[in-house]
């Protein structure tokens, strides 16, 4: 059994069996858009079962952004001893409880759902041309979900399998999707940033220009990642099908409602007050 196989058996033939019992359980229940309403489920479900791991990773990214002042300060310390440096990095995170690989489980796991995802996707859809409805159906656990036709992939006036880059085709109202999920994708970016700092009159020169070094380095943080993933992610949007985008945008809501459970608005509550404050 080679690498492809291991991962059908794993990931692509698991999801493809839920996403179709998902939408021929609608089809019994006459649900219109019944393939878009089984892929927005299955995504809620598989945000549910890795929930724990996220709001562990969540937690773990904050405590490191809270640490960063007493980072920074140990780097000024032993700016000429890197294996010291690393010796008080590492004493500084298990003081405070801190793994610095916390956040790498969920999005190791994240990746292969998402790919056996977008292959389950293209492998359903009519002008896909990686359609193969006899495979489909020989990979499917039980009698009962064999497709005879393939379904419908219409779902609040959009098709699931378009691309929004062939909207010439399919209708510029495609262009709404990669927008939406820009946008989205924003937000939770944002929100994963600390607050902005206050400065108060009371603070002491130092605090002054230890809040503004912090604000600096957010804003280098901000304008590598916050700026820039959107952009991509949008444009992955755009290319893709639209179906995937679904999946996308329904995982990024989740993503920002646990993400304000846990650190509220974030970075995106400076946005907003910056905005407010110069009118």
């Amino acid at each position: 059994m080679n690498l492809g196989d291991i991962f059908n058996t794993l990931f692509l033939i698991p999801l493809l069996n839920l996403l179709i019992g998902l939408y021929q359980g609608l089809n019994v229940l006459h649900a219109p858009g019944a393939l878009g309403f089984a892929l927005v489920i299955l995504t809620v479900v598989l945000r549910l079962l890795i929930w724990p791991l996220m709001t562990s990773q969540i937690k773990s990214m904050k405590k490191m952004s809270d640490l960063k002042p007493h980072l920074d300060e140990l780097k000024k310390q032993h700016s000429s001893d890197k294996q010291a440096l690393g010796q008080a990095q590492m004493a500084l995170y298990k003081e405070h409880g801190v793994n610095p690989a916390g956040g790498c489980l969920p999005v190791l796991l994240q990746m292969p759902l998402f790919i056996g995802l977008y292959q389950a996707i293209t492998n359903i859809f009519p002008n896909s041309p990686n359609v193969n409805l006899e495979w489909v159906n020989s990979v499917l656990y039980f009698p009962w979900m064999k497709l005879q036709t393939f379904p419908d992939p219409n779902f609040f006036g959009l098709n699931l399998g378009a691309k929004p880059s062939e909207f010439a085709i399919y209708g510029p109202i495609l262009l709404s999707v990669p927008v939406i999920t820009a946008i989205l994708t924003f937000v939770q970016s944002k929100m994963t940033l600390p607050k902005p700092p206050k400065l108060y009159p009371s603070d002491s020169p130092k605090e002054k220009k230890e809040k503004e070094s912090l604000e600096d380095s957010m804003g280098q943080v901000q304008s590598q990642m916050v700026y820039l993933m959107p952009v991509m992610i949008g444009y992955f949007a755009f290319t893709f099908p639209v179906g995937l985008a679904i999946y996308w945008n329904t995982y990024t809501i989740l993503g920002i409602i646990q993400q304000y459970q846990h650190t509220g608005w974030g970075g995106l509550e400076g946005l907003w007050k910056n905005n407010y404050q110069k009118y």
